[in-house]
């Protein structure tokens, strides 16, 4: 991407299938400016990448509105805007719907008297109910039904087809034809279609209702993050309490949070104490102690005590903030997979009214058969076989997902890193902060030369520049024996080795064996025995040398994570060879990797290197997935075929991860894959039911199987249609009951439950229609 490049998110209204998103993405590539564009049906989202040439962003609105369409720039401040007109354009098709089955109603009664035709009042009542039909179809036509016509000349204009144009055409032919026969025959009921074209209409406006009240159901995760943002905030302001709106919150000011309060911006605490729930934020259950100088979240609930602390994060800053936008970005993504239904939707329309033309034709000239039932069979493809729910299949399944792992402190950011998460074969584990704490303390301070005090003061002076966990440990355990510290001078890091500088004019070492026999040319073979011991045990040794003698070790270890153990057996179940990689020599590397059961070991690794030793497994043919969480594991996980932040690391390590685990706890790594395996597999599922739907749908309405006796009226064609989209995203929302290690058997059995509602709802649909034909 080009470094003046921006990318922006618009927000979407309008769009009924995946061709109305092809429609648009057409339209804004136009723009000029504009290098790639990305529409997501399901999100109502598109995501635009702009050069630098770009005068006017308005261009972008102004091209989706003469595409037929409505866009707004999409922005932090307007995702609580941005849902709450989601729920009313939800409303807003319910009272469509409800009005049009309000006045359809009487004309599927008069479709009903299609099984007494002996009725003795019928004749009479006939041009009666003629004109009534006319009365009620026509505003269903028109006024109802308008949204499609202006999506179908905006098609035109686009010289392209889309649901729209489906809808119109057959709900059109219906009409028209109609409105012929009742001027021409005097009202006569034998040759009118009324019910048909407002039937059509009703049922695809309920299809709608439904898709938008389900798909607004998958945003839920957003729903719930924004809702966990404060309004408010208690600022100490010249020593007094000022309630303020969030947003004018400022960085370094001085927070109160009381009991009970929702803590409004992350920052560090500066007094007080307290226990705070961190579950909405990390998937944590158990409330955790925080006191002076530890770190909170905005978003989270203070349970107990009172505190004061420092905002270091505000705005879009914040944690919360970035969670909610990494989201909406994934949500508003597309899989790769999603490109074949983007293939099969831009030649499916054109293709279904070609069909729908030749059924016609093969009925009426070459089978003989009346105009009426031709007519009716062109009418029945045109409008079974909307794409909707092969549009439907990808994005509604990546809301679910992306969405339940949000609420499990799991953030999957795309349909890419979603899809690559079931191709990997091994994982690549980060030992310091992934597989330990990263808060490693002091254990052994052996002497060679002096006093442990002195070994100790030289080596807390040599590290208090150096921002490793290591050089961490060893300053706070000086700190902790109150010995003051000497300054240094000439300071130097040696990435890999370790640390030197000048102290009362004196040159210093402190580092591996690399470092002391590579660097320094002192030999350690005499301090080998001692050293292989503290390493045995798991320990980081560090050796202290002036520039003429050795003076002493320094070790280091670093606590395991508890879980650590369980999650390495975890990935092994799930048939994935897991790796240790790690700057430790060989043998603390081997120790370390004993106790957490793994045996494939990629120690004395430079920071530099691990990218190298990434690339190394994957010119073996594997897919791998890195886990990490500092700076140095950025371009390992760059350069993974699937980066895996643990969320308690650096910001630069969360933004280069594809996935990201908010909680720290390694388990949550097997189980994002696991929940990544299933998202993807409901979207095979969901593309086989919207092929097959097809597949099945498409000879019955074309009157194929008439020698079954089967026929299939275009209104229950258009129900057939609407209630295929509406399963697709029903089946999508099943993720929402995932839950880790936990069998879904609902979810395992939908594919079974769904072919028999789909072969039982298209026999009764036929069934139905034959019966009324007949009669």
């Amino acid at each position: 991407m080009n470094k003046k490049s921006q990318r922006i998110y618009l927000t979407l209204y309008g769009m009924h299938c995946a061709s109305c998103a092809a429609l648009i993405e057409r339209a804004l590539k136009e723009v000029s400016g504009v290098e790639d564009v990305r529409v997501n049906f399901g999100a109502g989202k598109a995501s635009v990448l702009l050069n630098e040439k770009i005068e006017n962003i308005e261009n972008l609105l102004t091209a989706v509105k003469k595409a037929g369409y409505r866009a707004e720039i999409s922005t932090e401040k307007g995702i609580e805007i941005e849902l709450q007109k989601r729920h009313e354009e939800t409303v807003i098709l319910f009272r469509k719907f409800l009005f049009s089955l309000l006045l359809s109603l009487p004309l599927f009664c008069f479709m009903l008297f299609d099984f007494f035709p002996r009725l003795a009042w019928r004749e009479s009542a006939m041009p009666w109910m003629g004109l009534i039909a006319l009365f009620l179809a026509t505003p269903i036509q028109f006024w109802l039904g308008a949204d499609f016509y202006k999506g179908f000349w905006s098609a035109l204009k686009m010289k392209t087809f889309n649901m729209d144009s489906l809808v119109a055409i057959g709900t059109s032919t219906a009409y028209f034809y109609s409105l012929i026969n009742f001027i021409t025959s005097r009202g006569q009921l034998s040759n009118l279609f009324f019910e048909t074209s407002a039937l059509l209409i009703t049922f695809v406006l309920l299809g709608k209702w439904l898709e938008a009240r389900a798909k607004g159901r998958t945003s839920d995760a957003i729903r719930k993050l924004v809702g966990l943002k404060p309004k408010t905030a208690t600022v100490l302001r010249n020593n007094v309490e000022i309630e303020v709106p969030i947003e004018e919150v400022k960085v370094g000011e001085t927070i109160l949070v009381r009991p009970g309060e929702k803590i409004p911006v992350d920052g560090v605490i500066t007094k007080g104490f307290s226990t705070i729930d961190e579950s909405m934020i990390t998937g944590e259950s158990l409330p955790v102690e925080k006191t002076v100088g530890e770190t909170v979240v905005g978003g989270t609930l203070n349970k107990t005590g009172s505190f004061e602390f420092k905002a270091l994060r505000v705005g879009g800053e914040t944690t919360l903030a970035q969670i909610i936008r990494l989201v909406e970005e994934a949500q508003g993504s597309k899989a790769p997979i999603q490109a074949f239904a983007d293939r099969v939707a831009a030649y499916f329309v054109p293709a279904v009214i070609a069909i729908a033309f030749l059924a016609f034709g093969i009925w009426f000239w070459a089978l003989g058969a009346t105009f009426s039932f031709a007519l009716m069979t062109f009418i029945s493809v045109i409008v079974i076989a909307c794409p909707c729910a092969l549009g439907l299949a990808t994005p509604t399944a990546i809301m679910a997902g992306t969405g339940k792992g949000a609420d499990l402190g799991i953030l999957i950011k795309g349909g890419e890193p979603l899809e690559v998460a079931n191709r990997i074969k091994a994982v690549v584990l980060d030992k310091t902060g992934t597989l330990t704490y990263g808060r490693p303390v002091v254990t052994d301070i052996v002497l060679v030369r002096g006093k442990k005090k002195d070994v100790l003061k030289l080596a807390a002076s040599l590290e208090n520049r150096s921002e490793h966990p290591l050089a961490k440990a060893i300053v706070d355990q000086a700190k902790e024996k109150a010995i003051n510290l000497n300054e240094v001078e000439e300071f130097a890091a040696i990435p890999g080795y370790g640390v030197q500088g000048k102290i009362d004019g004196s040159l210093y070492f402190l580092g591996n064996r690399k470092l002391i026999e590579d660097v320094v040319y002192l030999k350690t073979a005499r301090l080998e025995e001692k050293i292989a011991a503290l390493e045995n045990q798991g320990k980081t040794v560090m050796i202290l040398a002036s520039s003429k003698e050795i003076l002493g070790l320094v070790a280091v270890a670093d606590k395991i994570k508890e879980t650590a153990r369980e999650a390495v057996q975890m990935l092994e179940s799930r048939g994935l060879s897991v790796y240790m990689i790690t700057g430790d020599n060989w043998r603390t590397a081997q120790a370390v990797a004993k106790q957490l059961g793994i045996k494939n070991i990629l120690a004395e690794v430079l920071p530099a290197d691990k990218a190298r030793k990434i690339k190394e497994l994957q010119e073996k043919g594997r897919k791998v997935a890195m886990v990490g969480d500092g700076i140095n594991d950025a371009p390992a996980l760059a350069q993974a075929d699937l980066g895996i932040a643990m969320g308690s690391g650096t910001d630069v390590a969360i933004e280069t991860g594809g996935l990201v685990i908010i909680s720290g706890d390694l388990r949550d790594v097997a189980y994002a894959l696991d929940l990544s395996r299933d998202t993807l597999m409901k979207i095979k599922q969901n593309m086989f039911f919207a092929l097959f739907y097809n597949t099945m749908g498409i000879p019955i309405a074309a009157r194929a199987l008439t020698f079954l006796g089967l026929i299939l009226k275009p209104e229950l064609a258009g129900l057939a249609m609407a209630l295929s989209s509406v399963s697709v995203v029903s089946n999508s929302l099943l993720l929402r009951r995932w839950q880790p290690v936990k069998k879904d058997w609902l979810s395992a059995l939908a594919p079974v439950i769904m072919v028999v509602a789909f072969v039982f709802l298209f026999w009764e649909f036929a069934y139905f229609s034959t019966k009324v034909m007949r009669n």
